[in-house]
């Protein structure tokens, strides 16, 4: 798309998640990409450029709402690829992910809202086909360490001449905080569950973002902490978004994964007593956080302890912040594999303005090396070996090898 103006438009520019964003690409964007930051207040947008080094003074900046259909367009048309923090998703989305598919302009985001991948799957996937466009959604914390993960798992029992895997878990650990944006897009997906009975259902079907809604088997949905290969594991609250785009990267792939394959998500309580300990309070704070949102009475309480939109975690917080995503799989012969994905820096905010940053720029410069395909994508079917090799240059740790027989 070398006769577009730009490379890549950071649309959302502003936000919190935004800023972090625009600062990683001009730290890492390869001299002379083409960047424009977008948003609906000029002054603003150059508040956010002057705060940035290098050659990120002469960005453009383009003044875009994203209920102009027209301005979404012309600025779709200008750019090969076009990465979106604008949320809530479900508020925001459509029109943008639109207006991509209809210029053949490749998309990314950052979202963990189903409602709104589904809708924008039925929306504008056949067009992203016929166009050319990679519409990628959940570039951030949601769901790359997900879905990287298991498509490293598959590779590596792929080179050992099989890569159909029979069951699979997911194992984390995280430190980090929240941003107000976090927080609404978090709040309307829960009204949405409440109120929307097609949410709700979304919600309660494993492959609610399969094609055709027929897949493998539906993860476990254990409710209380489980012995997992000799650690304790609880409720991972990230688990039924996660779990629903790996099922879709299995389905894009042609079931390369395994169509019977079980993958399941939990947080790492740790070994032993302590443990145990850890994985009770984790099930205890998990179902009492989803009760303070989901109820009325608590609802109002909660959310004047939570962020309010602009804020987010402090730079020590985004500073010491990680996440440790520890897998196993085992395949139909009972060949084991482990996998990991991990990186400094608080999983929303820091490093997801890596992944999400390096997702874009991968769309925008690396069109030659991904894979071949065009539509409603997943991180792994559109980017793959490519996002990961790009993590991997800045600092993050994937890999997948051969481990002695694991019983789950």
């Amino acid at each position: 798309m070398a006769d577009r103006a730009h490379d890549l438009v950071l649309l959302g520019a502003t936000s919190f998640v935004g800023r972090l964003t625009a600062r990683h690409l001009a730290e890492h964007a390869p001299a002379g990409t083409r960047v424009a930051l977008a948003g609906r207040d000029r002054g603003r947008l150059a508040e956010v450029r002057a705060g940035l080094p290098g050659a990120a003074a002469g960005w453009p900046l383009l003044v875009v709402d994203v209920e102009d259909e027209a301005a979404l367009a012309r600025t779709a048309a200008a750019t090969t690829a076009l990465v979106s923090t604008v949320g809530p998703y479900a508020r925001h989305g459509l029109p943008v992910v639109a207006a991509c598919a209809d210029h053949g302009t490749h998309y990314a985001d950052l979202t963990g809202e189903l409602g709104f991948v589904r809708a924008a799957i039925d929306a504008a996937d056949a067009r992203a086909r016929a166009t050319g466009a990679r519409l990628v959604h959940a570039c951030g914390y949601d769901s790359v360490p997900s879905d990287l993960g298991v498509h490293l798992l598959h590779r590596a029992a792929a080179a050992d001449g099989d890569g159909t895997l029979a069951e699979a878990h997911a194992l984390a650990t995280a430190r980090g905080g929240l941003s107000g944006g976090t927080v609404a897009s978090l709040l309307g997906e829960v009204d949405a569950v409440r109120t929307d009975p097609r949410v709700r259902a979304l919600h309660a079907d494993p492959d609610a973002l399969v094609p055709g809604g027929s897949g493998g088997t539906p993860p476990g949905r254990g409710l209380l902490p489980r012995r997992l290969a000799g650690r304790w594991a609880a409720p991972f609250v990230m688990a039924p978004f996660n779990t629903k785009v790996v099922r879709r990267s299995n389905a894009l792939a042609g079931w390369a994964y395994g169509r019977a394959l079980e993958y399941a998500e939990h947080v790492d309580g740790g070994r032993g007593p302590g443990g145990l300990g850890t994985a009770l309070a984790v099930t205890a704070a998990t179902g009492l956080g989803a009760a303070a949102l989901a109820l009325p009475s608590t609802r109002a309480l909660a959310g004047r302890v939570l962020p309010a939109a602009g804020d987010g975690p402090d730079e020590e917080t985004r500073r010491t912040g990680f996440f440790r995503h520890r897998f196993l799989a085992t395949t139909p012969d009972g060949r084991a594999y482990a996998a990991r994905v991990q990186a400094s820096g608080d999983p929303g905010y820091a490093a997801t303005a890596v992944m999400l940053g390096e997702s874009a720029l991968a769309l925008a410069l690396d069109g030659e090396a991904l894979p071949d395909r065009a539509g409603s994508l997943t991180p792994a079917t559109a980017l793959g070996d490519v996002l990961a090799g790009r993590l991997r240059d800045r600092g993050f740790r994937l890999d997948a090898v051969a481990v002695p027989p694991v019983r789950f």
